[in-house]
């Protein structure tokens, strides 16, 4: 397919004023003192408590050497710890301290208030133009991955591997970033072990993110276990390759979606403190904070949160 030379030359002036007006043309970045990749470095930090620098290497696509520097710096501005990894002894995992969180919390709202002004400015039919634009462009932009891309979909209902591949995908993040074992496992294996074969009801659904026949993501809605007119979402998971490639947001907002179809009164999820990005993301799609205790039902004692999202009515009879 041949593609208008014009087009090309409008969208990359395009590219520069949005470069220019974001700060990133080098100096300090989002109301910091830092340079780009290091408010990139924190932020990726921050979402992915435990990242190890050739994690992060791979997420920021930067070579080794100029990622061990930035690590630096940070560590000594008191910014960044690293802490050992147990299960390798030539790794380090990245965490961020106090000072390093409060930075980051001013990095969002600096951030946020930048977006906000923005979208202030267009009219709100063309929000959601905005997010799928740079969605779609960011991943096209991706090197490397070309026709793989194209090959991540998102599935519903059940397929083989599902609860193997789902509960491989909970503990592996929630092990490193959380230091859930055993108990944790078995909770989702059985929850998942239970909730398939419901899920023939009208009311229960369950989506996984692909590729080549892996699992790479997933997220649920389970409308029996919380009583009439509540929806539960369960099991909200990205694989590390897919963080940042709006594949958890097109998730979140397919569940939503047949939420809405089946008019529940209520949607409630289950997390715990600490899981800043997912919280973001849920509060940005209308969940509120309901509840917080302190619990072990996930095998280690944590601050867990109830989150709840109202919806417009109660779901139909089956």
């Amino acid at each position: 397919m041949s593609i208008s030379t014009v087009l090309i030359d409008d969208i990359r002036a395009e590219s520069r004023k949005l470069v220019r007006a974001l700060g990133l043309m080098g100096g300090a970045l989002a109301g910091t003192d830092l340079p780009p990749s290091s408010v990139h470095a924190l932020i990726e930090i921050e979402s992915q408590p435990g990242l190890t620098a050739a994690a992060l290497c791979d997420l920021l696509r930067l070579d080794k050497s100029s990622v061990s520097r930035l690590l630096r710096k940070l560590v000594l501005s008191g910014d960044l710890r690293e802490t050992p990894d147990l299960a390798d002894g030539r790794s380090k995992r990245l965490v961020l301290t106090e000072e390093g969180s409060r930075r980051v919390a001013a990095i969002h709202a600096f951030a946020r208030a930048q977006v906000a002004g923005a979208l202030d400015r267009l009219d709100p039919q063309h929000h959601r133009t905005v997010l799928d634009g740079l969605s779609f462009y960011a991943q096209a932009l991706a090197p490397g991955q070309g026709d793989a891309d194209h090959r991540v979909e998102i599935v519903a209902g059940y397929r083989p591997g599902l609860i193997a591949g789902v509960t491989g995908l909970h503990i592996d993040y929630y092990a490193r970033t959380a230091g859930f074992g055993r108990s944790f496992e078995a909770v989702v294996a059985g929850g998942l072990s239970d909730f398939c074969n419901r899920l023939e009801h009208p009311h229960n659904e369950i989506w996984t993110v692909t590729r080549a026949d892996r699992i790479l993501g997933s997220i649920a809605i389970d409308g029996q276990d919380l009583g009439s007119g509540l929806a539960h979402l369960r099991w909200f998971i990205l694989d590390d390759c897919l963080r940042g490639t709006g594949f958890g947001r097109r998730l979140l907002a397919q569940a939503l979606a047949f939420v809405d179809r089946c008019g529940f009164g209520e949607t409630h999820l289950w997390t715990f403190d600490g899981l800043s990005a997912a919280r973001h993301l849920y509060e940005a799609h209308g969940f509120r904070l309901a509840e917080e205790r302190h619990g072990a039902q996930w095998g280690s004692e944590v601050l867990e949160q109830r989150f709840v999202r109202l919806g417009a009515g109660t779901p139909s009879t089956a």
